[in-house]
């Protein structure tokens, strides 16, 4: 079973997801469970209610924050499997791009696609630092938090 946001669930569902798990605990297992999730995952699963969650866990894999070199090997790679034979970013505006997303992964995804349909919006073939920064100050502000707080409102 994989659970994808897992740091999104609450500690009875966890729950029952680890009964399942000690289904035939002193045989062989019939079940094997991923949790896939944002660092918070990670801080939940520290807490003493988790324990017997936790002490479970046979192998932990985290996907560290990117280098500036690696955010623009990411950006290349994803724009290669699209097909892209052109160069779409300033050097500029990958410096920026990773600035703003600090090597998230995620955010790098989601400044750059805000990045390209900015520059489409605007006529433009390249990205530059400019439009990046634009992006990234007025766009991605409701990124996070601030998209939560607003809707629970």
């Amino acid at each position: 079973v994989m659970l994808d946001e897992a740091h999104l669930l609450e500690k009875e569902a966890l729950e029952e997801f680890r009964f399942l798990l000690n289904f035939s605990y002193d045989s062989v297992s019939p079940m094997a469970l991923v949790l896939s999730g944002q660092t918070e995952l990670l801080d939940k699963l520290r807490m003493r209610r988790y324990d017997a969650l936790r002490q479970r866990i046979d192998i932990f894999c985290s996907l560290p924050h990117l280098d500036r070199s690696e955010t623009e090997e990411y950006i290349q790679s994803h724009l290669r499997y699209a097909g892209c034979t052109r160069e779409l970013f300033t050097d500029k505006a990958i410096d920026e791009v990773y600035k703003g997303s600090t090597g998230v992964s995620r955010m790098v995804n989601r400044i750059c696609e805000k990045s390209l349909m900015y520059a489409s919006q605007q006529h433009k073939k390249l990205v530059d630092d400019h439009m990046v920064r634009f992006v990234i100050e007025h766009e991605m502000q409701y990124e996070g938090k601030g998209v939560i707080e607003s809707v629970r409102r």
